[in-house]
Order: structure tokens, then sequence, then C-alpha cells
């Protein structure tokens, strides 16, 4: 995988993140603005995610292993979550799925 890949994947899911975050902070406040906001986070994780010229299926296919790194890294210390070691396993699970999609034929 590239560098601008990796950069493209990290700010997608760092937008993809933080906007379903955003938008959960609105929910649970009420507040419409947040929502919204978080609306438009997500819509401009699918432009930026749709920069890298892959075929579809690789480019989500990988792209996920990158989303769920970040998800629970986010979820560990941003949240400061307790994350499960089925959960640590699971990702190892999604991210060896996602070299498979990478780097098979």
């Amino acid at each position: 995988m590239t560098a601008f890949a990796w950069i493209v994947f990290i700010a997608a899911a760092a937008l993809e993140v933080g906007g379903d975050a955003v938008i959960r902070k609105g929910l649970r406040g009420s507040l419409l603005w947040l929502i919204v906001g978080g609306f438009l986070m997500l819509g401009c994780y699918g432009v930026v995610v749709n920069t890298v010229k892959w075929d579809f299926s690789k480019l989500l296919g990988v792209y996920v292993a990158v989303f769920a790194v970040v998800s629970i890294l986010a979820g560990r210390f941003v949240f400061q979550e307790t994350v499960p070691v089925s959960t640590w396993v699971g990702l190892g699970i999604i991210v060896a799925g996602g070299a498979v999609i990478q780097y098979g034929s």
C-alpha cells in the first residue's frame, strides 16, 4: 500500500469515527447542530476515501481494516473505554482479512 493510500485511509477513518462520535453526542444531548456537523463529516469521509484509485471492492475491503484499527484505538484512548481481549483478537482477524484483500491475487 502506498504512503498516499495510508494517509487517505487514516484521514477517512478519522472523519468517519469523528462523525459518528459527533452524531452520538448530538443525539444524546438533543443538539441538532452536532448531528448536522457529524453528517457533514461522514459525507467528507466518503469523498476522501474515494480519492484512492483502486477497484471499489479492494478499496473498501482494505479501508475497513484501517477503520477498525482507528475505531478501537479511539474507543480506548479518546473515550477511555476498556477494550476486551476478544475485541483485540477480532481486530487482528479484520486486519488479517484486509491484508489478504490487499496482497491476494
